[in-house]
């Protein structure tokens, strides 16, 4: 076996049918075995793998434990000389996976390889990134966003520093398509499951850098359609993605008073944000945008749900 390939799903039947196709209806050139780990889905994507696709590994979890411990699951079963965690939102182009695993093989050294991502309209998607720092992550909040304080840091994370055409070493690839030798998976240490949902895949990276390269290879592009699964469920990922910045700041060694600060920032912030987004989608609503409104509004109740919910659980993360 060349490659196991794990997928965890929450309710996105039709597009992890669509992925589901792009590997096993047309070739990939290597020998694949696929393990989907279902988080109690209800819009029948359980039946749908198993009657379309009886060849996959399918696993059927009573509730939702989370996109780590999914993937941790799914590992668990891998044959594979190689993983590919790969998100139920992509479609995977023929032979990808033999480029992948050759590429790798003449490459033995290498911890993690990341593919190019485009969206669904063929625009490249940041596929890697720097380590975020306290600063970059304060800028996202209104307050330094207006100031422009720390904005050269937040640039050099979010913004300046990917080039699609890159090809070498990168500090941090995205989670939507992770290419690695099951080996070194297991001498790193699985997905961190302290992490619910958002911050796994830089903490996973970074922990797997300190003994191994990490390595973009844009040779191999991958359709990632993105947010999916976080849009059916606003709140819990809106709550996961804060915290799982925390999370991952802790361990990676930030010093305590940064995190404080930083909990302190986004915690006056969120209301600011919210009444933003409100003001945003009635604007939006009022100038006919409807598409761009609904994307305001979902934004709003994300963050209505964080202001009611999680301050609590965002301070003790």
């Amino acid at each position: 076996m060349d490659v196991s390939i794990c997928i965890a799903n929450w309710n996105c039947r039709d597009m992890l049918r669509a992925c589901l196709e792009s590997l096993l209806r047309q070739p990939q050139g290597v020998g694949l075995e696929i393990i989907v780990v279902d988080n109690a889905s209800t819009d029948g994507a359980v039946e749908m793998v198993a009657c379309e696709f009886p060849e996959v590994n399918l696993v059927q979890n009573a509730q939702n434990r989370g996109f780590a411990k999914a993937s941790n699951q799914a590992a668990q079963l891998a044959q594979g000389r190689y993983l590919f965690f790969l998100n139920n939102d992509t479609v995977v182009p023929p032979n990808s996976l033999e480029k992948l695993a050759r590429f790798a093989d003449v490459n033995p050294l290498l911890g993690m390889i990341g593919p190019r991502l485009r969206d669904a309209d063929g625009a490249f998607q940041i596929s890697y990134r720097s380590r975020p720092t306290v600063a970059a992550l304060l800028h996202r909040t209104a307050l330094f966003r207006w100031t422009q304080f720390f904005g050269s840091a937040y640039r050099a994370y979010r913004r300046t520093g990917f080039d699609p055409h890159h090809h070498g070493p990168v500090d941090l690839l995205m989670g939507a398509a992770v290419f690695m030798p099951r080996a070194v998976f297991q001498e790193c240490g699985r997905w961190d499951e302290d992490f619910p949902f958002g911050g796994e895949d830089l903490e996973l990276a970074a922990r797997v850098g300190r003994r191994h390269p990490i390595y973009y290879f844009p040779e191999v592009e991958i359709t990632h359609y993105g947010r999916v699964s976080s849009r059916l469920n606003i709140g819990f990922s809106t709550e996961s993605v804060a915290t799982g910045y925390i999370q991952y700041l802790r361990k990676v060694g930030t010093p305590r008073w940064q995190i404080g600060a930083y909990k302190l920032a986004v915690s006056l912030d969120t209301p600011l944000q919210l009444i933003g987004k409100v003001l945003e989608y009635g604007c939006r609503r009022l100038a006919g945008r409807r598409a761009k409104a609904g994307k305001s509004l979902l934004a709003a109740q994300g963050l209505w749900y964080f202001v009611r919910h999680s301050y609590i659980k965002f301070w003790r993360a």
